[in-house]
């Protein structure tokens, strides 16, 4: 796998490529499937992941630009009907489909290390589940968060639907941005 701003460094893991692996399909498919509780959440952002992984294909001559450019046209077309109010909604087949190809799609390009700039979002929403699960057991009952996944949390704190996914979305944009430079 490539790892992020090394020059091309290449990190061979031997026998920890089975458990990583595991590690970052799980961790993808469910943190996308974390991600879709909004209007547009989880599209708008993996648009964006998946425009990287398009520019990256393109720029590398890898051959799967046809499969992420239909990705981001599909997604582009399904957020017509998406963005808040939402007319369609993509439900746990939709967004586990979307992580599954985040993950499938970095490890095809060996950029797994990626999904940590690229996802972040992902991470941040099952991060903010876990902890506010674990602090739940272990206070008996007292919250971290008004609310989980994360993006509940901001909007119990006032924030609009469409201001949490824009902030999401544009997080997102700088981060792959951030890990273009990388390549």
């Amino acid at each position: 796998m490539i790892v992020p701003f090394s020059g091309g460094y290449e990190l061979n893991l031997g026998w920890l490529a089975i458990p990583v692996l595991f590690f970052a399909v799980i961790g993808t498919v469910n943190g996308t499937n974390f991600t879709d509780g909004l209007d547009g959440l989880a599209s708008s952002v993996t648009v964006l992941v998946a425009t990287f992984f398009t520019v990256v294909a393109i720029g590398t001559k890898s051959g799967i630009e046809p499969i992420t450019c239909a990705v981001v046209g599909a997604l582009m077309g399904f957020l017509l009907f998406n963005v808040y109010p939402a007319s369609v909604f993509m439900g746990d087949t939709g967004s586990l489909a979307l992580g599954g190809f985040v993950a499938g799609t970095a490890y095809m390009m060996q950029m797994p290390l990626y999904i940590i700039i690229v996802g972040f979002i992902y991470l941040v929403e099952v991060i903010s589940v876990i902890l506010q699960v674990t602090y739940f057991k272990k206070t008996g009952g007292k919250r971290l968060f008004k609310m989980a996944p994360i993006h509940h949390h901001f909007e119990l704190c006032g924030w609009s639907e469409t201001r949490v996914v824009a902030v999401f979305s544009i997080v997102t944009a700088i981060l792959c941005l951030i890990a273009l430079m990388g390549v």
